[in-house]
């Protein structure tokens, strides 16, 4: 069991608590930086898939695990990142302006979306997102003289220096690299004075307003924080697929982001980590599943939303803290066993006396 004597009130402002820390995360990167090395192009692929799922879910993760507001719209986010990085390089621009441009651009949404958004809460909060995707849907399909329509576009390789990225590895790299600098942005925020009114605001909105939190402009600061994280995340998702279709940016591509989120754990940036690697294993065990299950089911329509909404209601129903959540149960349970308490590892409630005020 490892016990930390805090000296000064700085400590809690570390990235890393311990330096336990620096040696398990340094072998976790080393292991990323060599998994291409161990693995063929289909698996790269995968691995791919699941930092670029893991950097949107950190984007989500930011709105609604620290701060507590609902969205169902962040597909339409990872949509404009997107197409905004596919019309630039299609113009000729290097991927040094398209992708932070698909960030910037995504932000400006959330921020557009935030200012009636930010007065609202819980499930009118969830419609306008879901609204405001189906709209950006509507938009792409409409704008074909730029995005192409149902007809789709196809999608250049990231260009750095004239060099232009074909290989999976490549794209891997890029991933592996926006995906640490996004994890130490969120956590370096976390740190910061707007960070902590994002989570006291999530912790009790009433509690925070009466200690003096700007309610309305940390609500808009999460909004685009956690729009600009997703467009990046959108920029590389172009280059994943090479081909984008507005049908691609549906609602279920924005429940699997909350899917992941709340899989692996709300209020963590692990959370963020462990949903992308499950969600990506689930959704080729659903893929694998099809195959193996009678055509009459196998085929039918709605299968995916169908247990991916199962799955967040069971989650959400006995396991709120999510796989992270459980972890942190076990690890506590086994460091100081076999002097625990029982109450310690029960279901605690989530809210505070100041949210019956409502």
């Amino acid at each position: 069991m490892r016990i930390i004597f805090k000296r000064s009130y700085n400590q809690d402002l570390r990235i890393a608590k311990h330096s336990g820390h620096f040696l398990w995360y340094g072998l976790l990167i080393a292991l990323a930086l060599a998994a291409p090395l161990m693995t063929d192009a289909f698996y790269i692929g995968e691995l791919t898939r699941v930092l670029i799922y893991a950097l949107a879910g950190l984007g989500l993760m930011v709105l609604t695990g620290f701060s507590g507001q609902v969205s169902l719209g962040h597909a339409a986010f990872l949509a404009i990142g997107a197409y905004t990085n596919s019309v630039l390089l299609g113009m000729g621009y290097s991927s040094f302006i398209a992708i932070p441009a698909a960030a910037v651009l995504s932000m400006l949404a959330g921020m557009i979306v935030a200012l009636p958004a930010s007065r609202m809460a819980g499930p009118y909060l969830a419609i306008a997102t879901l609204a405001f995707a189906i709209l950006v849907e509507d938009m792409i399909v409409k704008w074909d003289t730029v995005t192409g329509g149902n007809r789709g576009m196809a999608v250049e390789p990231p260009t750095f220096f004239g060099y232009q990225m074909w290989e999976p590895w490549q794209l891997y790299y890029l991933a592996l690299l926006l995906l640490i600098l996004g994890i130490f942005a969120v956590l370096n925020i976390l740190r910061s004075p707007a960070g902590r009114a994002m989570i006291a605001i999530r912790d009790s909105e009433v509690s925070a307003r009466s200690l003096g939190v700007h309610v309305t402009g940390t609500k808009l600061y999460a909004f685009a924080v956690s729009a600009a994280i997703t467009g990046l995340a959108g920029a590389l998702f172009a280059h994943y697929l090479q081909y984008l279709a507005p049908e691609t940016f549906a609602i279920l591509l924005s429940i699997m982001l909350l899917l992941m989120i709340v899989v692996g754990g709300l209020g963590t940036v692990h959370g963020a980590i462990l949903g992308a690697i499950l969600i990506g294993l689930l959704e080729t065990g659903i893929s694998i599943g099809k195959d193996l299950l009678p055509g009459a089911i196998g085929t039918l329509p709605g299968l995916e939303p169908l247990l991916f909404g199962a799955i967040l209601v069971g989650f959400i129903l006995f396991e709120p803290l999510g796989v992270y959540g459980r972890w942190v149960k076990v690890r506590t349970f086994f460091e100081y066993f076999p002097v625990y308490r029982k109450k310690a590892f029960k279901r605690q409630r989530a809210y505070l006396k100041t949210e019956r005020m409502h």
